[in-house]
């Protein structure tokens, strides 16, 4: 492999590292929606993190002309130990074995030019990268990093160092634009979550096996186990009691399943874990009623779920909590709850919901090629107008 030049050739590739909070194999995000879609003269570079029980690229491998490598960072560190970390010293020292590597593997792969773009959206990396030397530099506030549970007191210092160092920030959410402190010259552009529509639309033939023998109708969720609401699902399973509640999708947190004592006991409710993106559609497009029963908190608050779009291209009915301000745009399209008790009532009423082609044509408004052409074409101006 050859190392960079010193500075960008017009004509030359694009380079982008991005240091990523999710792993790239782990659960379909944006990121990977929105990079996979970047034109053919960029380069990228996406640093995930290490997560325990999970499979990890601990050597680059390529997906698409993305290069992903894992590297171990302050994220990684058990919470109990992770207390220690409030030493500031020992923070340091701990850290210091994930620069090491970070710093080969941008040097190894080419990334290394001073020319390069750095993103971010995992936010332990904050001071680190804050500091590298780059063209450009930028945010993508997808959730607010400083609400998911055990985050440190000290982290929110790191995103302010970012912050202070970027030229660029793109938000899913105006609350969340809101609730960061931003600072003044700091372009924010708003950018939702979006859907490969076909991908979803395309009817689909195939029974997944999983589905045999569960009782109809079936009400589906499809995304990260983490954020449901426990309590409103089983509140759901007792009130309908014949019907299949089926949850898709992998858990952050090590044998979630296992300590769900609320629901793992329920006859009708079903654990299937992780599924492939490319098979989610054969299981989504047999949800009688797709499900939206997340929690409502200070982070699920100001998010903007990609579900709620794989839902609507799909065509199936939808109900939803009250949760983020995304869900409330959409009424048009789907059912909104606004308490669990009405969320448990509204279930027959949205089952029987027809609007089939007006959620597809909602959906259809959100694609991801539209929004990764929007990132790169801020991304592009936004590189230009950095002196060299």
């Amino acid at each position: 492999m050859s190392l960079p030049s010193e500075t960008r050739v017009p004509g030359t590739p694009y380079r982008l590292v991005w240091f990523s909070e999710i792993q790239w194999d782990f659960l379909s995000t944006r990121k990977q929606r929105i990079l996979g879609r970047f034109p053919e003269n960029w380069r990228i570079l996406f640093i995930e993190p290490f997560a325990l029980g999970r499979h990890h690229h601990w050597f680059p491998v390529k997906r698409g002309r993305v290069w992903v490598v894992s590297v171990p960072f302050l994220k990684s560190v058990p919470f109990k130990i992770g207390r220690l970390l409030d030493n500031r010293l020992l923070r340091l020292l701990v850290s210091l074995p994930g620069i090491v590597l970070m710093l080969f593997w941008v040097t190894l792969l080419g990334f290394s030019s001073s020319e390069r773009i750095i993103g971010l959206s995992n936010v332990y990396w904050g001071r680190v990268a804050a500091f590298l030397p780059c063209r450009l530099r930028f945010y993508d506030a997808n959730d607010d990093h400083l609400a998911f549970p055990g985050s440190p007191h000290w982290l929110k210092g790191y995103l302010n160092t970012y912050l202070s160092s970027v030229q660029l920030m793109f938000s899913v959410s105006p609350e969340l634009t809101a609730r960061l402190r931003v600072p003044s010259g700091v372009r924010c552009i708003e950018l939702g979550n979006g859907v490969e529509f076909t991908h979803f639309a395309t009817p689909s033939d195939l029974v997944p096996a999983g589905l045999t023998g569960l009782n109809q109708p079936i009400l589906g969720y499809a995304g990260a186990m983490d954020w449901i609401d426990t309590a409103l699902v089983a509140a759901v399973a007792r009130a309908w009691p014949d019907y299949s509640i089926l949850l898709i999708g992998p858990a952050y947190e090590h044998d979630w399943w296992k300590k769900q004592g609320i629901i793992n006991t329920m006859p009708n409710v079903h654990y299937i874990g992780k599924v492939e993106y490319a098979e989610l559609p054969d299981w989504v497009q047999h949800f009688d009623l797709a499900l939206m029963p997340l929690c409502r908190n200070e982070l699920k608050g100001v998010s903007h779920p990609n579900k709620l779009y794989e839902y609507s291209a799909s065509g199936v009915p939808v109900l939803s909590i009250d949760y983020c301000s995304a869900v409330q745009r959409a009424r048009d399209v789907l059912h909104v709850a606004a308490s669990p008790e009405e969320f448990v009532r509204m279930i027959p009423e949205a089952l029987a919901d027809s609007r089939r082609e007006a959620r597809q044509a909602f959906a259809r408004e959100h694609s991801w090629d539209a929004l990764a052409a929007t990132m790169v074409q801020e991304l592009q101006n936004a590189y230009e107008e950095q002196s060299i």
